[in-house]
């Protein structure tokens, strides 16, 4: 028996990177399947392009991210999907969504994810969020193997879909239309830290604009709940009990014997009529009864009070402010995050080039670590003191993942702190 277990993230090199891993840890790559929107085409240039993996391209990150789906994944290909519009997929998903041939789609996205087992709730929220121009990855295994996917998906920059639809459906959204024709899409984000940062359209400011910041209070009460108990229950039962007594009875005895001597004067005396009654008697046993109360139960509780420590999460905006055209200077004034690319990239060649993988597996953490120190929360803190918040930020998108990544964040902290 298979089940399927899908992914979204937020750009193609990270979605990549997930199927990299799932590859290199035996999962059947004929099984894997990904597919993203492809509104403006940049895409799907590439694949019709020979000249895909030419030095631009590659500087860009995008040539390099197609050319390696195509050498992991069969099928990939160019598509428009009702209520969607143009993607690239690739895997059985492309097949069941191409059905004869790249192009002419039989069938919608929603029907092809329930194909695959997908509940049909989900496949809405799926569908949805790849028009929203997410990556989705799906990936069909075996039963006794679908934790192990599970944990190599969530390794790397997994969309919360649960948190993300509810937000969809808090403005309004009721489900995936695929009959509304190919719409518009919607790709303004607000920077998530550990995600990585992605960029917003370019477009003049006409009038005065406001963001709000919104963050989440955490609010603890109480509420009285069973634990247990005890009942008790009061019956009667017989108990037999022996006790001696000794009783007394009488017999009458007549005893006739045969005499012959001369009578007496008292023998003549009683020579008369009359009568003489000798009564027997004997005793019987008689039964008192007397109640005594040998032994009481009391019952009671007993209360004691305890403080208990309650972890969560809360959510809050985080606004990036980039200045633009002042020689790469940041609003707040630190470099941007692309001059440190470059020295960033060169600490994962010497550190961790030996041990697999590529550079866009670890940018996130970098990316995260670059925030950190340029956040005004932390500024004038030591790595020791903001490590267990930030410990706990990264794992609530990451989780499992901090003790791979925390080297590569806690030197992009470092370095942008001019501390290396």
């Amino acid at each position: 028996m298979t089940k399927t277990v899908i992914g979204t993230y937020r750009d193609m090199e990270t979605a990549i990177a997930v199927v990299n891993d799932l590859v290199n840890a035996g999962f059947n790559r004929n099984s894997i399947s990904v597919i993203a929107n492809d509104a403006d085409k940049k895409y799907s240039t590439y694949i019709d392009n020979d000249n895909a993996a030419d030095d631009t391209a590659k500087g860009a990150g995008i040539g390099a991210a197609i050319g390696g789906l195509g050498g992991l994944l069969l099928g990939l290909g160019a598509l428009a999907i009702p209520g969607v519009g143009p993607v690239i997929a690739a895997g059985p998903l492309a097949a069941a969504l191409a059905g004869a041939g790249i192009g002419a789609v039989t069938g919608g996205i929603i029907g092809a994810l329930i194909d695959l087992g997908v509940p049909e709730e989900s496949a809405h929220v799926y569908a949805e969020s790849v028009r929203r121009g997410n990556v989705l990855v799906a990936a069909q295994v075996e039963d006794n193997r679908v934790d192990e996917a599970t944990r190599i998906m969530k390794r790397t920059g997994l969309i919360d879909i649960e948190r993300e639809a509810a937000g969809w459906r808090s403005s309004g959204w009721t489900g995936f239309d695929a009959t509304a024709g190919d719409r518009t899409i919607d790709r303004t984000r607000t920077t998530v830290a550990n995600t990585g940062r992605m960029d917003t359209p370019s477009r003049k400011l006409d009038k005065d604009e406001t963001f709000e910041v919104v963050e989440e209070d955490l609010q603890v009460g109480k509420r009285a709940v069973e634990t247990g108990g005890v009942r008790v229950t009061s019956h009667v039962r017989e108990v037999p009990v022996e006790e001696e007594v000794r009783l007394r009875q009488e017999h009458v005895n007549v005893e006739r014997r045969p005499v012959d001597r001369p009578a007496t004067e008292a023998d003549l005396n009683a020579f008369r009529e009359g009568t003489i009654e000798v009564r027997e008697t004997q005793e019987q046993p008689v039964i008192a009864k007397n109640a005594r109360v040998v032994e009481e139960v009391r019952i009671n509780k007993d209360v004691e009070e305890h403080t208990e420590k309650v972890r969560d999460t809360v959510r809050r905006t985080e606004v990036e402010v980039e200045q633009l055209g002042r020689s790469g200077l940041a609003g707040n004034g630190s470099t941007t995050y692309e001059v440190y690319d470059p020295d960033f990239r060169n600490y994962w060649q010497t550190t961790y080039s030996r041990s697999g993988g590529n550079y866009e597996r670890y940018q996130p953490a970098f990316r995260y670590g670059y925030t950190l120190a340029t956040d005004d929360r932390y500024r004038g803190r030591q790595w020791r003191d903001i490590e267990p918040e930030v410990h706990r930020s990264w794992e609530a998108q990451n989780q499992g993942t901090w003790e791979e990544f925390k080297d590569s964040i806690q030197y992009a902290w470092d370095k942008v702190r001019g501390k290396v």
